[in-house]
């Protein structure tokens, strides 16, 4: 049973306050399909709802918006929400969207140019691009970890979501979360050494996080290290003693060293987290099971 990262979610009455808005331009932006109809939003329809109030605040025509989303979607493959995902900007005229360095008009798609090639071949240098601040570096950080959650969730290439993540950890080197689930991305592929390496790097950036500690404990079991594996799961429960997979896992792992007291003792702490699912029913079947193995016989 492997964690994951929260998402997260903001309702109309979050994103009007963000956006100074009200619910009847959100309600119209909607109808036009610039962000998807459902009952929350998630933080990349905040980054696709900013960069619509700054186009229409250069008042650029909402239909010529709606006609450059789809010119868009359509010219540039894996591009989905282009609000959200391209640097779309406008000089009141045209609509541009910026690529690998180069501009191109979103309507036909013709790439832009400042100068001509003569005058480009005189330029010694351009000058750079200042870096962003470190609060614009946690909002994108924090929008890459998001866009990595959509990307695992509409089940994208792995290898989209891995590069999500990557991208949130180079922009905010203490993003626990990104590496947490970085790191569950390599479990699953069975690279473990790379996988422990994110683990414990949330743990170091992080150390009272126990969803690292518990990922932990599962690779450690999956390799075989019980021992290992063991303390992980006790300090992923020391850190939150209602952490029910974590009390479910150290069971079984007990239960499969011999342990069996100390097995009953975590079944029972499960089933005061969760006495109704499924789980809960292969809880109460091992606890009785344990129970009735370790009643000693009176003499009579």
């Amino acid at each position: 049973m492997l964690g994951n990262g929260a998402k997260l979610e903001y309702s109309v009455g979050d994103v009007c306050r963000m956006l100074g808005v009200t619910t009847r331009q959100l309600s119209g932006w909607r109808r036009r399909g610039f962000v998807a109809a459902t009952r929350s939003f998630t933080f990349s329809d905040l980054i696709a709802l900013r960069s619509l109030q700054a186009l229409l605040d250069r008042k650029v025509a909402p239909r010529r918006i709606a006609k450059a989303i789809t010119s868009l979607k359509s010219k540039l493959a894996g591009v989905e929400h282009p609000l959200a995902e391209l640097k779309i900007t406008s000089n009141g005229k045209t609509i541009e969207v910026h690529l690998a360095g180069q501009r191109m008009e979103a309507i036909t798609g013709q790439m832009l140019f400042d100068f001509d090639t003569a005058e480009i071949d005189n330029l010694k240098s351009f000058p750079k691009e200042p870096k962003p601040d470190k609060a614009s570096r946690r909002r994108l950080s924090d929008y890459w970890f998001q866009r990595g959650l959509d990307l695992e969730e509409s089940d994208f290439p792995v290898a989209d979501c891995q590069d999500a993540y990557q991208k949130a950890i180079e922009y905010n080197p203490a993003a626990a979360g990104a590496m947490v689930n970085l790191g569950t991305i390599y479990y699953h592929l069975r690279r473990f050494e790379d996988s422990e390496k994110q683990y414990r790097r949330a743990i170091e950036v992080e150390p009272g996080y126990s969803l690292a500690h518990f990922n932990l404990g599962n690779l450690f079991h999956e390799k075989g290290d019980l021992t290992e594996a063991g303390e992980y799961y006790a300090r992923a429960i020391e850190l939150n003693p209602h952490y029910a997979d974590a009390h479910y896992n150290l069971a079984l792992l007990l239960e499969r060293k011999g342990e069996f007291m100390q097995a009953v003792r975590h079944w029972s702490a499960y089933l005061k987290v969760d006495s109704s699912s499924s789980w809960a029913q292969v809880a109460r079947r091992q606890l009785d099971k344990l129970r009735k193995a370790t009643i000693v016989p009176s003499r009579g």
